[in-house]
């Protein structure tokens, strides 16, 4: 599903938050850990349907998560995600929107 999705930079929303962000995606793997980061995570896929996946993934002594991203089309999807980072839990749901070019 994510490899369908295009490419170029992405601004999130997290839903009850005034912040936003930005992130260059290439392969869509990148908005897996977006509270992880370029942390080096093992993956797992729980859940790959046309237009929706749901992945677990385990970044060592760092946390882990679990995501599930739902895609509307290739410039616009939906992120649900939860986990424990820096040894704090985090939830959160979020709307990814292609805005341009990396």
């Amino acid at each position: 599903m994510l490899n369908g999705l295009s490419a170029g930079m992405w601004d999130i929303r997290i839903r009850g938050e005034e912040t936003h962000s930005k992130l260059c995606v290439r392969t869509g793997r990148e908005l897996i850990q977006i509270r992880h980061g370029n942390a080096n995570c093992s993956r797992a896929v729980v859940e790959d349907r046309p237009n929706r996946v749901t992945v677990e993934y385990s970044c060592g002594g760092s946390g882990y998560g679990r995501t599930t991203i739902r895609r509307e089309s290739a410039q616009l999807v939906q992120i649900n995600s939860q986990g424990i980072q820096g040894g704090l839990p985090f939830y959160f749901n979020a709307e990814a929107r292609r805005v341009g070019s990396c």
